[in-house]
């Protein structure tokens, strides 16, 4: 859970950050649109099927090598065509003056991203061919369990594995304000296992901060960016809107929606690869080919319930805020450091209704800042009644 999800204040947007973020939303869509297209027209030409051959030529016919070397193709592809929008994301940040990262290092980011992707792409599809073979009524169901397997040892070791790729980390030199968050996680019931220092200024002039990974790689991680500008008391309100997610439960709450999406999404594509095999658009279903499908599926999917599981996230936000209100002395801090978000990640403030109904996991901070106030205007009048 990311505390700077979607930051504003009760003051109306600057001219700049709604510009940059009516920017950075059409570069999303643009983004989903070419690679939906790209999926789209692997299919209708049939070009899906010549990268499926060349796959089998390279890997010696091997199945499993060729499986690997076709989503290879596939994700080099997508990248060569989606190179433009990325590079114009990053000239975005620079102009905006929310960027400190050079060329050099983007490109760097750029390539283990891609090379994170493949292994992890790999992983699951792999996974997903493998069964196919094994069990073609059932390949669905078992593919299903072992996926959110995977997904649950993601999210423990992320903390300690994937996010070091990117980022330096280091424990927190500042004794006093570890000992403090500790203390607030001790109080909201979780043992957290460091406290660490995230060198995002190396790249961003943004802040963020958040509790990361499950069980023993649980832990606390807080920009640099966040730590040298905003008072203890500040950086205890975000906290203690991050402990709010644990305390309401919201990650295992997150785990069981993702488990039923996932297992929805996979009962769905065992649908479509049988229609397709029925309907002569492949011989059978572990002709890999059909990926393309699969990814079409799963992006249709994922759009149409976006706009709920938007709602459920802004929900959990709603009540994590809730819980910072009642663990801190005073909401003053909360709502200062949302508008310092607001103004440093130059978001917007007060988006419409409709952005933020479509677009936004997080309610809009005109709308958070106005439950602090409210809370602390309550809190100054329940002692007099």
């Amino acid at each position: 859970m990311n505390f700077a999800g979607s930051t504003s204040s009760n003051h109306d947007d600057s001219p700049e950050a709604r510009r940059y973020n009516r920017i950075h939303r059409w570069l999303g869509i643009a983004d989903f649109v070419i690679g939906s297209v790209f999926l789209i027209v692997l299919l209708i030409t049939g070009w899906s099927g010549w990268l499926r051959d060349l796959a089998l030529r390279r890997g010696f016919q091997n199945y499993t090598l060729a499986v690997f070397l076709y989503l290879f193709f596939l994700l080099l592809i997508g990248k060569v065509l989606g190179f433009g929008l990325d590079y114009y994301g990053f000239q975005l940040e620079r102009r905006f003056q929310l960027s400190t990262q050079k060329f050099r290092a983007w490109i760097w980011d750029e390539a283990k991203s891609f090379l994170v992707g493949l292994g992890m792409g790999a992983i699951v599809v792999e996974l997903i061919y493998f069964m196919i073979r094994q069990s073609p009524q059932h390949w669905w169901l078992i593919t299903w369990a072992l996926f959110m397997g995977l997904f649950i040892l993601l999210a423990q070791l992320a903390p300690v594995v994937l996010l070091p790729i990117f980022y330096k980390f280091e424990p927190l030199d500042n004794e006093d304000l570890r000992r403090r968050l500790v203390q607030l996680g001790e109080r909201a019931g979780t043992r957290v296992r460091g406290v660490y220092r995230w060198k995002l200024s190396e790249k961003s002039k943004k802040a963020n901060a958040a509790l990361t990974g499950l069980g023993s790689t649980r832990r606390i991680i807080l920009a640099d960016t966040l730590l040298d500008n905003y008072a203890p008391e500040e950086i205890e309100a975000v906290l203690a809107h991050e402990l709010g997610h644990h305390v309401h439960r919201h990650i295992l709450k997150s785990i069981l929606v993702q488990a039923g999406i996932t297992l929805l999404g996979f009962w769905i594509a065992n649908f479509v690869l049988h229609y397709a095999v029925d309907h002569h658009m492949f011989e059978e279903l572990s002709d890999f080919a059909n990926l393309p499908l699969l990814a079409v599926a799963a992006t249709l999917l994922s759009l149409l319930l976006m706009p709920a599981l938007n709602a459920f996230s802004r929900y959990n936000e709603r009540q994590a805020d809730r819980y910072a209100f009642e663990s801190i002395v005073s909401v003053e801090p909360f709502i200062s450091s949302m508008n310092k978000l607001a103004k440093q990640n130059l978001a917007e403030r007060t988006p419409s209704r409709w952005i933020e109904l479509l677009f936004h996991s997080h309610p809009a901070i005109s709308r958070r800042v106005a439950a602090a106030e409210e809370w602390g205007r309550a809190q100054s009048i329940g002692p007099q009644a």
